[in-house]
């Protein structure tokens, strides 16, 4: 299935060189490549920051799924509370 193409609109980029591409990208990433001089090709993008891109190895993602079965087959109870509290407290 091919994508309907909107056609090719002419934009004048501005004195201080930006140019606008609607209010539907306001805020978004994008990367902006120059293929060569005059033909640029944008594109948007999310970027992951380096102190986050860990999460989203295969292994990370595995760890993270087994996490969350575990989860759920073991909801969350505060029944013990007071003991593991004096168990870490008595530790401490």
């Amino acid at each position: 299935m091919q994508a309907i193409m909107p056609p090719p609109t002419v934009k004048v980029i501005g004195a201080n060189g930006q140019i606008s591409l609607g209010k539907q990208f306001a805020g978004r990433q994008v990367l902006v490549e120059e293929q060569e001089t005059g033909v640029w090709l944008i594109r948007t993008a999310t970027v992951i920051p380096d102190n986050e891109r860990w999460m989203h190895e295969a292994q990370a993602a595995s760890d993270l799924a087994l996490a969350v079965t575990w989860s759920m087959q073991n909801p969350a109870s505060d029944s013990q509370a007071d003991t593991v509290l004096a168990d870490a407290a008595q530790k401490a």
